[in-house]
């Protein structure tokens, strides 16, 4: 039996990857101390861990509504520069908790800024979980304004930057990345990615050290407090625009609400935090803060998604035909590769109105290509081991780490 550090960003989209892997770690013999803030205490403990909370927030991600306005590059190096200066209290805060316990190796969600940071203070093995599994370079490409050097030079980030550089140096003799953006893509000995090599748009990208496991399934044992039998012989519609940027455009759930409302089909939608007080929500709507989101796909037979990686990935492993309308982040390069496999219709948030968004719907319902295509993508998932795979790497690595 190990004993194994875990440190997560919190974050649904990367947390809920990481629960099966836990999970079946722990019913090797591992024995897991996972930190996350308390919002997903629970969740984390049904796996059989042992849950920490952080005793310092993490300022990138603590904000609960994102907006449009929290998106551009400004804030994006904003909120990194904030972070950035709590950095001592971070690493302290972690390292202090686990005073006096020795841990064989660590593993940590690839986005939590200090992960590679802490694997190498504490001299360990690492593992990391990559749920945004496009590349720096892949993402850049699609977010230009992240190509502004003049305003990543000239912003404070870069000397807060430089000055947490020289300070873990100094006081830890560790290095840091030269690239500010790799903060939130920290590799490990070896790293986690939840998807095939067959979806990734660029495989090249990917050294041996990524273990590609497909879309892993988890009973995550959720409260399943809804109301199945209404979707019974029912066309069902189920749409989520997840937990991130849902609530950057009101519109859209307009739209929502005028395209399917009052017809024959049943729409589950979820709508994690947001006021919708101000519509008038149609009676064949179901709308909740949460869906239990892989037994309502059993029902659905057309989806509309944000294009985050989660949801894509349920989406295509249960061959759910859907349209796409990525917002932020990593669903532009999610929505795109599928669309480039001929899996689904990606549409543009800014120009999209009931009629489009009708007969994007319609078209992936009847055009038996979609289905064929996210078949090969879901036949390509169940191919790639799942969590079993991971395991198998992991306890590979400790003991290749030992023998050395």
């Amino acid at each position: 039996m190990s004993k194994v550090l875990f440190l997560s960003i919190p974050a649904h989209g990367h947390i809920n990857p990481t629960l099966g892997l836990v999970n079946e770690l722990v019913k090797q013999g591992e024995e897991i101390t996972y930190f996350c803030s308390e919002d997903f205490k629970e969740k984390i403990e049904k796996t059989g861990a042992k849950f920490k909370s952080y005793r310092v927030e993490l300022s990138l991600f603590k904000r609960k509504h994102k907006t449009s306005n929290d998106m551009g590059p400004d804030k994006l190096l904003d909120y990194i520069n904030e972070t950035l200066k709590s950095s001592d209290k971070i690493i302290k805060d972690i390292l202090n908790q686990i005073e006096g316990k020795k841990f064989d190796y660590i593993m940590y969600t690839a986005m939590f800024p200090f992960g590679s940071i802490i694997a190498q203070i504490l001299k360990i093995p690492s593992v990391s979980s990559f749920a945004v599994f496009a590349t720096p370079k892949e993402l850049r490409s699609q977010h230009k304004e992240l190509m502004n050097e003049n305003l990543i030079k000239n912003h404070p980030v870069i000397e807060t930057y430089k000055k947490v550089s020289r300070q873990l140096k100094e006081e830890f003799n560790v290095e840091m990345s030269h690239n500010i953006f790799d903060l939130f893509f920290n590799k490990g000995d070896i790293n986690i990615a939840y998807t095939s090599k067959y979806f990734v748009a660029h495989p090249e990208y990917y050294d041996e050290s990524f273990k590609f496991i497909g879309q892993p399934i988890y009973d995550r044992k959720e409260n399943l407090d809804f109301p199945f039998e209404k979707l019974e012989g029912k066309k069902v519609v189920y749409i989520s625009l997840g937990t991130v940027f849902n609530n950057t455009d009101s519109n859209l759930y307009d739209i929502f609400f005028k395209t399917f409302g009052n017809t024959d089909e049943v729409v589950v939608m979820a709508a994690y935090n947001i006021d919708l007080s101000k519509f008038d929500i149609p009676n064949n709507f179901i709308v909740r803060n949460y869906v239990p989101q892989s037994e309502v796909l059993k029902y659905t037979d057309v989806a509309i998604t944000h294009a985050g990686m989660n949801s894509t990935s349920d989406l295509l492993y249960n061959n759910v035909p859907f349209v796409a309308i990525p917002i932020g982040a990593d669903q532009p390069y999610m929505a795109k590769r599928a669309e480039e496999l001929g899996a689904t219709i990606s549409l543009d948030k800014d120009n999209i109105n009931p009629e489009i968004l009708r007969e994007s719907v319609e078209k992936v319902l009847t055009d038996s290509s979609y289905l064929e295509n996210i078949r090969k993508i879901s036949n390509s998932f169940k191919e790639s081991g799942g969590y079993k795979k991971a395991v198998e790497e992991i306890l590979k690595l400790k003991r290749d780490k030992i023998n050395q």
